[in-house]
């Protein structure tokens, strides 16, 4: 039996609770300090306070200290992580090697920002003690599977939701260079959001101004099952610097899907926490943040000759970095203050509307249209059926455009109320005991593994009743109110009932068995024990250098004990002509000029570069072999 796993991003404590309220089975945080979203800390007090409530469903909560650390912080990040185990967290995720050596009594996970794309990269570290893994976005189900099979002891966790990195992560230091804003310290300036030229080894501009680099979200909702079928135990969704609505609307529509999959196949496959949710409302996953949605890699295959194929050449956002949201209709009619809508959409007023000014954004065989659209967007200020009235007409606004909306008023006014309620079912058992009363809580419905029990006693001096006491023993005990249990049965055992009970010590009881940890929540916490097979935790660091993202004396003195000759940071030094991103999204496969699978020859001369309006300029590398477009700083 596999417990499938929905991690859920929390930007602070209230989303963190609304993640878990809604479904998910684990919810990870950033920290104070050294998270890779550095907008997104939280204090240990918080995070203590989320242990508290994630744990009651025996969820868990995982901590992002994932960046990579200077000699300068190396104290306060040790201090950091005691004071997260002494708060109850269940994991950390880890970039910098420097944290391997520690004295952990949690979970250590590998975060996505270690690069991890190949079994032997996940061999080697199972072998050094991560008991999980954060697979590259870019993996395919071939890959997984893969992974799995040769590892199949370390846990898979993998993307299925949320905004996409254009490089492999970890591998992206465009920012730092241009800014000095590491992606590897939390910081990255989103340098794939921008518009570029592309320009040939001639400075002939083959493109304009468009962005080549910005990937549609991730969305892998209908895939939950073959990725699971492929070894997945994890199932991430990105987004910690997303708000509560964003957490409700997604987690929801995800946790569906899992328990639609728990159903279906009930010997294979159960929720990692415990807990019934009832909605109050449809997820609908068109109606948050998106850019559009891509599966990306997830059903390419390599073929005889190490070609990807089942590649899309509509996974990147050339258009617009922006919200896309819904598509709600075409533009029928224009007046002079208003717009009629062709399409079954309802409006209200306050809608965020948008519409590209410019040509149709249309793909046609292999033809690509490189003619930039600009994203225009216009609020609603009043809504008369299916006509629109702008507060000011927005300019280039045309009888047959397409329109979009990106902010549903309606909807997030559902989301600000109460769209959830997660308990946890109990059969409960109300029986005699020789010095008084027990009273169990058997948390095993609905569950394929074997039930557990919270107990109480009530030690009392038994007084047999003019009459019996059943309605009013059911009634103080099933008085759950603001606790996270709900009874679904109650079994008073032989004669219990013919005793006299003050309903107040009724209600201790009740109150004594809801305070007390369910068996799972007693059991301490192992730190995984390390693979002790150098044969099958080894791995050829044929791409070191910099890219081991080594910025600190105790992670060369780790790469340096596995015979790896390392070079300082990216962040540290920078090399000269280095390469800024590794990337499997490819433009020249993206235009149609990949003759490897199908595309027309090329009539430009080669290197390409990407060139920013300010006239930066950045090289480009087709690693054909791997099936990698590469960038280097010149």
């Amino acid at each position: 039996m596999k417990k499938l796993e929905l991690l859920a991003p929390a930007k602070n404590l209230e989303c963190g609770i609304a993640a878990i309220d809604h479904g998910a089975d684990a919810v990870y945080i950033g920290a104070p300090r050294f998270g890779a979203r550095a907008a997104a800390g939280n204090s240990v007090g918080d995070i203590a306070a989320l242990c508290r409530y994630v744990h009651q469903f025996d969820a868990k909560v995982y901590v992002t200290t994932n960046t990579i650390i200077f000699d300068d912080e190396l104290d306060d990040t040790f201090r950091l992580i005691e004071e997260l185990q002494a708060v109850g967290v269940d994991a950390i995720l880890v970039q910098d090697m420097s944290i391997v050596n520690c004295q952990l009594s949690i979970g250590l996970h590998a975060s996505t920002q270690a690069d991890n794309r190949t079994p032997e990269k996940v061999a080697w570290l199972r072998s050094q003690g991560f008991s999980r893994v954060v697979l590259a976005r870019e993996l395919s189900l071939e890959e997984i599977r893969e992974i799995h099979e040769r590892v199949p002891d370390v846990e898979l966790e993998v993307f299925v939701h949320g905004a996409l990195c254009v490089s492999y992560s970890g591998q992206c230091y465009l920012s730092q260079h241009c800014f000095g804003r590491s992606a590897n310290r939390g910081e990255c300036a989103q340098m794939c959001r921008m518009k570029y030229d592309i320009v040939d080894a001639d400075g002939r501009e083959i493109a304009h101004q468009r962005h080549f680099l910005s990937l549609k979200d991730l969305c892998r909702i209908d895939d939950l099952e073959a990725l699971a079928d492929a070894g997945a135990v994890s199932f991430k969704i990105e987004g910690r610097l997303k708000d509560v609505g964003y957490v409700k609307n997604v987690v929801s529509a995800y946790s569906q899907r899992l328990d639609a999959l728990c159903r279906k196949r009930p010997d294979d496959f159960q929720r990692a926490s415990r807990g019934r949710v009832n909605y109050f409302f449809k997820p609908d996953l068109k109606k948050t943040f998106n850019r559009g949605f891509t599966d990306y890699f997830l059903h390419c295959k390599r073929d005889e000759q190490g070609i990807l194929q089942g590649r899309q050449a509509d996974i990147v956002s050339l258009d617009t970095p922006k919200a896309l949201g819904e598509y709600v209709g075409r533009v029928k009619e224009i007046r002079r203050d208003s717009l009629t809508v062709a399409g079954t959409a309802a409006f209200a007023n306050g809608d965020g509307i948008c519409f590209f000014k410019g040509s149709e954004r249309e793909w046609k065989g292999s033809e690509r249209e490189v003619k930039g659209n600009d994203l225009v967007g216009f609020r609603v200020n009043r809504v008369e059926g299916n006509r629109l009235f702008p507060l000011k007409m927005p300019e280039g606004l045309r009888p047959g455009m397409v329109l979009y909306r990106n902010h549903d008023i309606a909807f997030e006014k559902v989301l600000s109320g109460k769209t959830s309620e997660r308990k946890i079912p109990v059969k409960m058992v109300f029986r005699e005991v020789p010095d008084g009363f027990e009273l169990s809580f058997d948390e095993g419905i609905g569950m394929k593994d074997e039930g557990e029990c919270r107990k109480g006693v009530l030690k009392i001096e038994k007084t047999l009743a003019e009459k019996p006491q059943r309605e009013n023993i059911v009634r103080q005990l099933t008085k759950l109110g603001n606790t996270p249990f709900v009874c679904d049965e109650i079994v008073i055992e032989g004669d219990a009932d013919k005793y006299f009970i003050p309903s107040s010590q009724l209600t201790e009881l009740r109150r004594q068995v809801c305070l007390t940890p369910s068996p799972s929540q007693r059991e301490g916490k192992e730190k995984p024990t390390p693979n002790p097979s150098p044969r099958e935790g080894s791995w050829n660091f044929h791409e070191g250098g910099f890219l081991l993202n080594v910025s600190n004396h105790l992670a060369r003195e780790f790469y340096e004990g596995q015979g790896v000759a390392v070079e300082p940071a990216f962040e540290l030094k920078e090399p000269p002509q280095a390469m800024l991103m590794q990337c499997r999204h490819c433009l020249r496969y993206t235009l149609g000029y990949c003759v490897k699978h199908g595309g027309q020859k090329p009539t430009w001369r080669e290197p390409l570069s990407l060139r920013l309006a300010d006239g930066r300029a950045f090289r480009l590398e087709f690693d054909c072999k791997n099936c990698q477009m590469n960038v280097f700083s010149r």
